[in-house]
């Protein structure tokens, strides 16, 4: 089975995205589930069975981070897949803080940025886009030539070894080549023993562990505090 990744900044499109996409393995009789990781609360899962009629599992990290959430959670999704019949399981996250990245050695792992949320995006994101294998750009439509441009290169000045492609959610223009991407992406026998590209934050700090009080005397453990400096 191809399990594979899909992460990007929330509201970016991932969902409508993979929609497209999975609607164009559908027709060659490619058998697809997905594991749905979001952190308060998602209808997306209701989505994904509605529109496509696919096996679906939904996951809320709560107060965790998702990617760690879904880290944590990546064997019991792949074995929803088996547990399936599918040829490929799909895991979106919704990464927030850049740092952390889902991606898997030798699973496909897909980043979705979009053009709206500005060209310096690209140099933003971390982990989540530089270890990606396809980085697909949405909402091409709602910005000038230029700036999609200036926006691609972006993404491949921070990734230049992924396959950038631009991909319309609504119309689903640029689904085909994803698709031919994901269809020649390794599969594997199980995800006990893989490793993850890129190690996630460790640290803990007073606030992770439930303080809201502010000031230096209700701060412990990893505590990184700013260079009070003017920019000039």
């Amino acid at each position: 089975m191809k399990f594979i990744t899909v992460a990007g900044p929330p509201s970016s499109g991932k969902t409508l995205a993979l929609i497209q996409l999975i609607k164009l393995l559908k027709k060659d009789n490619i058998k697809v589930a997905i594991g749905k990781i979001d952190c308060h609360q998602t209808t997306d899962g209701k989505l994904f069975k509605e529109k496509l009629d696919i096996p679906v599992v939904v996951g809320i990290s709560d107060y965790v981070c998702p990617d760690h959430y879904g880290a944590v959670n990546a064997e019991e999704i792949f074995e929803f897949g088996v547990s399936h019949n599918a040829d490929i399981t799909i895991v979106e996250t919704a990464g927030l803080c850049h740092r952390c990245a889902p991606a898997i050695k030798d699973c496909m792992a897909i980043a979705v940025v979009d053009c709206v949320s500005g060209i310096d995006t690209p140099r933003k994101i971390g982990p989540m886009l530089t270890t990606a294998d396809v980085v697909v750009i949405t909402k091409g439509d709602m910005v000038s030539q230029a700036e999609r441009e200036v926006f691609r290169s972006n993404v491949l000045e921070a990734n230049p070894h992924a396959k950038a492609i631009e991909l319309n959610g609504l119309t689903g223009m640029g689904a085909l080549n994803l698709k031919r991407l994901v269809l020649n992406a390794k599969s594997t026998q199980s995800l006990n023993g893989m490793e993850l590209r890129h190690d996630m934050p460790s640290a803990v700090c007073s606030y992770c562990e439930g303080e809201t009080r502010l000031g230096a005397d209700y701060q412990m453990g990893n505590v990184i505090k700013m260079d009070i400096e003017e920019v000039v």
